[in-house]
């Protein structure tokens, strides 16, 4: 068979020949695997990642010890970027999963960081994503730093502090006792929240934001622009 005007294949001998549109449609459904593998790729190294650096914790001064600096959320931010904001979710959900065996705070600290992690990685990503460009990933990454320290106050207020009270008994007024010490803008729950919270997310963000920008560009190379790949297709 041999392609006819209506499109259809043609028997010539016992050999089939198929039209144009099966080889492309056949083409680009090879090409897709192979993206999707790489992506899949990336997205497992990058979680690797960032659970190990979720173990190379640095306390900062004037916060108490149950707030501590850690890289975990710059593979994210770096995976959010090259793959796209789902995959960042992803690679985030993923980073805390497996860091619950090893947990300290029954879950919570893991939900927490899940949640904020969430807030921080799709901001910029989804930014990222309308403004492929230097300027807009800076900016991306400073509106989500921004979104990170506002809506993780509710976050804390009504989600974490809480549930640290009911399921680890650990009650509001020894965690406002331990950050006193160390901080003498500490006087109750709203101090807590906008003297401790606020600028230890502010921190995080701005610090992990400059890495990005500065290592991003050669490691998605190394990524093989999978996002770019399957952008274009779209």
């Amino acid at each position: 068979m041999i392609p006819g005007a209506d499109g259809k294949v043609r028997k010539k001998g016992s050999v089939f020949l198929m039209t144009e549109t099966q080889v492309t449609v056949k083409t680009d459904s090879r090409a897709a695997r192979k993206i999707m593998i790489r992506r899949i790729a990336a997205c497992a190294i990058l979680t690797a990642m960032a659970v190990l650096l979720m173990y190379l914790e640095i306390p900062l001064p004037f916060m108490p010890v149950f707030l501590k600096f850690d890289f975990a959320e710059l593979p994210v931010l770096i995976g959010t970027f090259a793959l796209g904001p789902v995959w960042g979710i992803v690679i985030e959900l993923l980073k805390n999963l497996i860091h619950l065996p090893v947990t300290q705070t029954m879950g919570i600290g893991e939900l927490s960081n899940f949640v904020t992690g969430v807030i921080y990685v799709a901001t910029a990503g989804l930014i990222y994503r309308k403004f492929r460009t230097r300027k807009g990933a800076a900016a991306s990454m400073g509106i989500a730093t921004l979104a990170l320290a506002l809506i993780a106050v509710p976050v804390n207020a009504f989600i974490t502090l809480p549930l640290y009270g009911s399921v680890m008994g650990f009650p509001m007024e020894a965690i406002i006792g331990m950050s006193a010490e160390v901080n003498p803008l500490v006087k109750d729950k709203i101090s807590l929240l906008f003297a401790v919270f606020v600028p230890f997310n502010l921190f995080k963000g701005i610090v992990v934001g400059l890495i990005t920008f500065l290592v991003y560009k050669p490691i998605s190379k190394l990524i093989n622009k999978t996002y770019d790949e399957t952008h274009a297709k779209q």
